[in-house]
Order: structure tokens, then C-alpha cells, then sequence
């Protein structure tokens, strides 16, 4: 194996340029990269190797962009309002979408706007309990300014989430299709709080994407597996 490089096991050739993958079988794909990732958690990460090997790949943000009209469309959200003054976005979240499990916890609910607002929390507030936990630099939230336009962040209920911003801002419907802003499991949160390890949420992640973490070697080797509860699967199925 080619030293330095990490070998990804997917089936998301999307994500891959044709000269860098190959297929290793009928349902494998593997890919090399030019590093391994920093974690798998990209809301503390800041580069390309670490989002491709995380939030491109076990998890999903709120909106998508369109790949033709690059403009927002849903994701775990299925709809927004704006205020007319420009300072309160309200998304509707996506319902029945399942976070997978790993060897540490099995979730016992749905993705809900409690795990927004953890995503949201841990990289504004640094009184937050995660903030510090794996020495959190969050710079892309912090780089944007969203620490600082947020204003409050609250649940109106399981499936509603309201932002209050300081000022308008054109940009920041878009930054909740960026990397950083991953949506991570506040259950999951919760419970290696309690046992004592919370660093277990940054290396091995649970996330509602299309792919779930198998197996990690540093600087070797990455292997996933399909998630078989794949809530877009799931939509194209249902249409």
C-alpha cells in the first residue's frame, strides 16, 4: 500500500474523480486519498481529506445545494420561512430519519431538533459541554461569523427549529449546507457524556448519512458499509 495514503471503501463515486478509484468489486469502491482525516467529526476539521472521509459521507446538513442552480434545497429540512425583516429563519425538519449505531450506542429515537441544537451549541457556546471536548477549534463556524450572528437558537418543537439572528445576512441560509454545519446525534452526545468518553463522538461517529463507519487505521485504511436505513432511499422509494 502506497505510504501516506488512506484507503476509502465506498460506493460514492460521485465524490470521487475517475482517475483516483477503482472498483474492486461489484459493490466496492476504492479510492485513495492524500491524507487521512483529522476526525470524523468536520465540525472541528478544516480539510478536504477529513470532509470527504466525514460529512460527505455519514452525514447530512440541513439543506443540500442543487447541482445545476447551485441554490439551497432540502435535506434534513424539509422547508424554511423567513421573517420579513430578515432576522428569523424557521426550518421544518425532515421526520423519521434514523441516526445508525455503532459498537458504543444504539440510538433509541429519530433525528428531532434536539440534535440541531446541539450541532449548533457545542461550536457557539463555549460554556457548551462538548465546546472543549477534543480540543474544539471550530473554525469554519467562527470564520463565517456564525458565532456571532446567531443571536439565540431554540426548539419550538420535535420537528421545528428557530433561529434569531443579530442582523440580516444573505449568506447564512447557505451555511447550513456547508461541512461543519453536520448534524451529529445529541442522544448519542449524551450517553458517552455520562460514561465518561466523550471523544468517542468525533472518532466513531453516528450520523444519519448514507454510509456508516466500519473500520479506522491510521494512515492504512477506512472501511464503510452501506446504511441500510438511509432515509433518501427511503424518499426515492416512497415517489
Amino acid at each position: 500500500m502506497t505510504t501516506g495514503k488512506t484507503l476509502l471503501a465506498l460506493a460514492l463515486s460521485a465524490l470521487l474523480p475517475a482517475s483516483a478509484a477503482w472498483a474492486a468489486n461489484n459493490d466496492t469502491l476504492v479510492y485513495c486519498s492524500e491524507a487521512s482525516p483529522e476526525s470524523f467529526n468536520p465540525q472541528i476539521a478544516s480539510s478536504g481529506p477529513t470532509f470527504v472521509a466525514s460529512s460527505q459521507t455519514l452525514y447530512n446538513r440541513l439543506i443540500n445545494f442543487d447541482p445545476v442552480k447551485n441554490t439551497p434545497i432540502p435535506s434534513l429540512a424539509t422547508d424554511w420561512t423567513i421573517s420579513p425583516d430578515g432576522l428569523t429563519y424557521t426550518f421544518t425538519l425532515r421526520q423519521d430519519v434514523k441516526f445508525n449505531s455503532n459498537k458504543f450506542f444504539t440510538p433509541t429515537r429519530d433525528f428531532n431538533a434536539d440534535d440541531v441544537i446541539f450541532s449548533v451549541l457545542r461550536q457557539k457556546d463555549s460554556d457548551h459541554p462538548y465546546h472543549k471536548v477534543s480540543q474544539g477549534n471550530y473554525e469554519y463556524f467562527n470564520d463565517v461569523g456564525l458565532d456571532k450572528l446567531i443571536k439565540s437558537v431554540k426548539k419550538i418543537d420535535d420537528y421545528h427549529v428557530q433561529f434569531v439572528l443579530s442582523e440580516p445576512n444573505s449568506a447564512f441560509l447557505a451555511d447550513w449546507g456547508m461541512d461543519f454545519a453536520s448534524i451529529l446525534s445529541a442522544e448519542y452526545a449524551d450517553a458517552m457524556m455520562k460514561k465518561g468518553t466523550p471523544e468517542n463522538v468525533d472518532n466513531w461517529p453516528i450520523g444519519t448519512g448514507p454510509y456508516v463507519l466500519q473500520q479506522y487505521k491510521a494512515d492504512s485504511q477506512i472501511r464503510y458499509l452501506a446504511n441500510p436505513n438511509y432515509w433518501t432511499a427511503r424518499c426515492r422509494r416512497s415517489t
